[in-house]
């Protein structure tokens, strides 16, 4: 038992020295000491936005440096548990200290995968979009389970988020919904969920209680920040104004503060409702806008080094993950082969084992590719 624990917990240390050496404290420090400073200065909030982006990233970084600390303590204490129990020949003291390795594997993977998130936009906050496909009401009732499962994940991981559209199917569900997480690596860790999910069940809409296949698609792209620089001539802009509205055509206000903006050269087209005018639904249109086309960019310049576009399509050949509800209950993720039987714990947002699993596969096509 005393060789398991130790060849285990010199395991985690080497780990642990590992994610070190990329996360670097050091520089986590001295990024908190500059993010402090700009969060004391008097005159901090005369730009709000400004500041709420210098709070908001001061806080992920003192989250981030404790929960280095934690887990260095954890394994220390482990230790010292360990060396306890067999002193004493206390089984239930090694039954406790194997329970507390199981956990700190699971919280040092989630570690070690953040330090495969290297891509240029990785660190950024997330745009998700998701839009219902083939499979009418089916597709629209999936899409809105969607979004609840990863506002599920975000609410769990404590990351905010906004919802910035959503348009409503006529029956239930939705048509397609639009919204940000805010939070650092949001974009890296999500953008391997990018891509078709398809979902199999009894329908709950067929009174005749058939099986039904449906699809959405998760878009994912990284939020725009001020130094990308994206300029867009406003010749290159088409605007259309019109009424919010809520499930059921219910009026949301009784102005046209609704946008809809479409980029002439390129056909993509975002819309933006949930602010409450319409100068506040252009500019958010227009940040959203600028992610997809600083995507666009990326996936350009990629295609013409490698002669290949970037992971994230969204098409419908692009088939990644199934959700089966009857006759039996399973997802799986047909990119990494993970699968899990807990369909209920998925739709809840616990995904993180798909998002990691997504990730190390990911990171092993590019090694193969280079």
């Amino acid at each position: 038992m005393a060789t398991d624990f130790s060849a285990e917990i010199a395991a985690l240390r080497g780990t642990l020295d590992q994610i070190l050496a990329v996360t670097k404290p050091e520089d986590l420090e001295r990024r908190i000491a500059e993010l402090s400073e700009k969060a004391a200065a008097p005159d901090l909030w005369d730009d709000q936005d400004a500041a709420q982006a210098i709070t908001s990233q001061l806080s992920h970084a003192q989250s981030e440096r404790d929960r280095l600390r934690d887990i260095a303590a954890r394994v220390d204490d482990l230790e010292a548990l360990v060396e306890l129990a067999q002193e004493e020949a206390d089984e239930d003291t090694l039954a406790e200290a194997g329970a507390e390795l199981e956990s700190l594997r699971a919280a040092m993977s989630d570690l070690e995968v953040r330090t495969l998130l290297s891509g240029e936009f990785d660190p950024r906050e997330a745009v998700v979009t998701i839009r219902a496909g083939a499979g009418g009401v089916d597709a629209a009732d999936f899409a809105e389970m969607l979004m609840r499962m990863y506002l599920r994940w975000a609410e769990r991981k404590g990351y905010p988020t906004k919802v910035m559209d959503t348009s409503y199917a006529e029956e239930a569900g939705l048509k397609s919904v639009t919204f940000e997480v805010n939070a650092p690596y949001a974009y890296g860790t999500l953008s391997v969920e990018a891509g078709t999910h398809r979902l199999v069940r009894i329908s709950p809409f067929d009174n005749q209680g058939r099986r039904q296949t449906s699809f959405a698609a998760v878009e994912v792209i990284p939020l725009i920040e001020q130094t990308d620089h994206i300029e867009i001539p406003e010749s290159e802009i088409k605007v259309d104004v019109f009424r919010s509205s809520g499930p059921g055509g219910q009026s949301v206000n009784t102005t046209d503060s609704a946008v809809r903006m479409t980029h002439i050269p390129t056909g993509i087209v975002v819309s933006m409702q949930n602010e409450k005018s319409q100068i506040q639904n252009r500019a958010a249109a227009l940040r959203v806008l600028q992610s997809r086309l600083l995507l666009v960019r990326r996936q350009e310049e990629q295609a013409k080094k490698k002669e290949l576009a970037g992971d994230v399509k969204a098409s419908w050949g692009d088939q990644m993950r199934s959700y089966v509800l009857q006759p039996y209950q399973m997802v799986k993720d047909l990119r990494t082969e993970h699968e899990s039987g807990n369909t209920a714990a998925i739709f809840d947002g616990e995904i993180d084992d798909f998002i990691n699993a997504g990730i190390r596969w990911r990171r092993q096509q590019a090694a193969d590719q280079s």
